[in-house]
């Protein structure tokens, strides 16, 4: 039988391996105390053009684990990560990234989090756009809050620290939705491109399915079956699939969720879960 999933514990991108203690803080703490940092220590990379950034810098948004994030930004600011950083010494990345290094900071402190990938519905009227969060559950809880650290304390969204239901809707969510017509799917999609419909919606409900796996792939990523499908030359035996991928995760068992991880068009391979660092531009 398949194990259960243990959200308390590190994933392969979510591990501070060889970070020192006092750089990454007390391993304790509120939930959203824990997650504050995050938001002054990403820089969303439209943003960190306009600070004329070394060129090579950009490539920091193609680091996966979060123990080169830190490294990264060390380099920059010694200092640790709960003071706040300028913004041209912060990490560059995604929003991928905030939820991976909050999950990762809840993770450390023994409270059971998860990074989810979907869309958000709080940016631009009207529509769900590709983003990534981070959910925690609290001890002798069964419910699961989702946070954005991203906007955290901001004026997005009035509580960015427990989102609604309708403010953010997973890959798996929103498949759903699409399915039973309750949603437009040229609604969905990735804000600044031509990525909107019904293929950003499957391929957000694989990237769901991998996280909840503790696999936090990076925004741009594809395995399996998804290049065909982002490019509209799957068929129903795909979206059947999805259907069963979708009704999984609202499950949420997780013995179910990592058996159907195992499925060969749904599984992340190797190659994208242990690129070399020597893959991403060396900033030092």
């Amino acid at each position: 039988m398949t194990s259960a999933i243990d959200y308390t514990a590190p994933g392969p991108f979510t591990a501070f391996e060889g970070i020192d203690a006092s750089v990454v803080g007390a391993p304790d703490g509120d939930p959203e105390d824990i997650c504050r940092p995050v938001r002054a220590l990403v820089i969303q990379p439209t943003d960190a053009d306009a600070l004329d950034l070394p060129a090579g810098r950009l490539a920091e948004k193609d680091i996966r684990p979060v123990s080169e994030l830190v490294r990264r930004l060390l380099a920059l600011d010694p200092a640790p990560l709960a003071v706040p950083r300028e913004p041209a010494h912060r990490v560059v990345g995604t929003c991928r990234h905030y939820a991976v290094l909050s999950c990762a900071l809840l993770r450390r402190a023994g409270i059971a989090a998860r990074v989810r990938c979907g869309f958000a519905t709080y940016f631009q009227p009207g529509q769900a756009l590709d983003h990534w969060i981070t959910e925690f559950r609290l001890p002798d809880s069964d419910r699961w809050v989702r946070i954005d650290s991203e906007v955290l304390d901001g004026s997005v969204i009035p509580r960015p620290h427990d989102l609604a239901p309708e403010d953010f809707l997973t890959g798996g969510e929103a498949w759903t939705a699409y399915r039973g017509g309750e949603v437009d799917p040229a609604t969905f999609g990735v804000f600044g491109t031509d990525n909107w419909g019904a293929a950003e919606i499957r391929g957000n409900a694989v990237k769901d399915l991998a996280a909840l796996n503790k696999v936090e792939v990076l925004p741009w990523d594809e395995w399996g079956r998804m290049t065909d499908a982002y490019s509209g030359h799957t068929g129903p035996d795909y979206d059947d699939l999805l259907d069963t991928l979708a009704r999984v995760c609202a499950d949420d068992e997780p013995e179910a969720v990592a058996a159907l991880y195992a499925h060969p068009d749904l599984t992340v391979p190797p190659a994208l879960v242990d690129i070399p660092l020597s893959a991403v531009a060396d900033l030092r």
